[in-house]
Parts: C-alpha cells; sequence; structure tokens
C-alpha cells in the first residue's frame, strides 16, 4: 500500500504542493487502506465445497462452432466491430476511424452486437 501511495504522488507530482506531499500521501494510504479492507471483507475462503457446488471438467468439442455460428448471424458491421473491439483490442475511436462511424455510433452498435450474441448463446440448444 505504501508504494502504490508513492507511485500515485509521483504520477499527480506536478499537482501536489511539496509542503502538502506528507499529507497526500497518508490521505492515498488510507484510501488504499479502506479499499482493501472492503476487498478482504467481500472474500471468504471456503476449504471444502459441498458435492453439488463442484463444477465438473467436460470439455467442450464444439465451442468454436458455436462461437463461429453466433457471429455468422451478425450483420457485417456488427461482426468487423465486435472483431475489431474484443479481439484486436482496438479503441472506440480507433474503430470508428476505420468503420467512419463515431465513436457513440461504435459503442451503441457493439452493444447491439453483443445482445444478439448474449441472446443467441444463452439459449438452452447452443449453450456452450
Amino acid at each position: 500500500m505504501v508504494q502504490n501511495a508513492f507511485e500515485i504522488l509521483w504520477k499527480h507530482c506536478s499537482d501536489v504542493p511539496l509542503e502538502k506531499a506528507k499529507s497526500y500521501l497518508f490521505t492515498v494510504a488510507y484510501h488504499n487502506m479502506i479499499d482493501h479492507v472492503r476487498k478482504v471483507k467481500r472474500i471468504t475462503l471456503v476449504d471444502q465445497f459441498k458435492e453439488e457446488d463442484r463444477v465438473s471438467e467436460q470439455k467442450v468439442h464444439n465451442a468454436r462452432n458455436v462461437l463461429e455460428g453466433a457471429l455468422k448471424r451478425l450483420s457485417e458491421v456488427q461482426r468487423a466491430l465486435i472483431m475489431l473491439k474484443d479481439y484486436e483490442g482496438y479503441s472506440y475511436e480507433e474503430i470508428g476511424e476505420i468503420m467512419n462511424l463515431n465513436p457513440s455510433q461504435v459503442k451503441v452498435y457493439l452493444h447491439r452486437a453483443r445482445t444478439h450474441l448474449k441472446e443467441y448463446l444463452v439459449r438452452m440448444d447452443n449453450v456452450i
């Protein structure tokens, strides 16, 4: 936590006056500690699991086919957006430049494409 506080101070050194650096470090460290405590509270570790809670290790052989089928159901624009964002990792702005769309259109079209994929993939006959 201390190292993280110093890292944050380093990133914001131009914004923090020298005489306020000590109090800034304490404040950042305090907030990091609060975040850590909240995170640890949520996590409960269990040594033994009930038999019905265990996940069986069944390999899915048709996962690729199901995903390809789901992608084929999308329009060309939606498929291209999904591939550029989720597979290639481009930003919304970069995708907008590539596809001649503005970033808000990219977000809307991606949301719609992901909704269609979700609806298709969660049906029982298509469950991966």
